[in-house]
């Protein structure tokens, strides 16, 4: 059985993955309505972002939240490895 796991964050990047979802539908009506590829590269990246802005959100929330309620209570630097894990994923 599979345990559900539900951050305050989610709700959040659901709202984001959907825009983003609607937004990729309009890019697709503009490539078959023959629209300027310039102007579908810049919807693309707009999509692109809020996708990796959705996957960025989820890891720090899974940081902050599953990883340290499973790592338990931790000191010294045990935790300077989880708080430079934290910092270095800012860059995913």
């Amino acid at each position: 059985m599979s345990v559900i796991h539900v951050h305050q964050t989610h709700p959040a990047i659901i709202k984001r993955l959907r825009r983003a979802g609607g937004h990729l539908n309009g890019i697709v009506e503009m490539i078959e309505a023959g629209r300027p590829c310039l102007d579908i590269a810049q919807q693309l990246q707009a999509v692109e972002k809020a996708i990796a802005q959705a996957k960025k959100t989820l890891i720090h929330d899974h940081l902050d939240h599953c990883v340290t309620i499973a790592a338990g209570p931790v000191q010294g630097e045990q935790q300077r490895s989880i708080d430079e894990f934290r910092e270095i994923a800012k860059y995913l």
